[in-house]
């Protein structure tokens, strides 16, 4: 579980698809794994559904819960003032 977490903090928001087939765990077996995650607080899972070519994929869409990545480096844009 602890490679699925860091892959979520290095990588941010993905699909449970995605994270099976970078972490090489069977699908099945990653989704138990998020599931007990998910009940313990460690990450926020939420079920979705996309349409890719016309084909309806289903699946668990997953965050790290509380982790707020660093800011990229570079010009931000600011405010204007009035």
């Amino acid at each position: 579980m602890q490679k699925i977490h860091q892959y979520l903090k290095e990588r941010g928001e993905q699909l449970d698809s995605e994270i099976a087939a970078a972490t090489r765990i069977p699908l099945a077996d990653l989704r138990l794994h998020l599931t007990e995650m998910s009940k313990r607080g460690d990450i926020i899972v939420c079920h979705s559904t996309r349409f890719i070519k016309g084909k309806k994929t289903e699946g668990m869409l997953c965050r790290v819960s509380g982790y707020i990545p660093t800011a990229s480096p570079g010009r931000k844009p600011k405010a204007k003032a009035s």
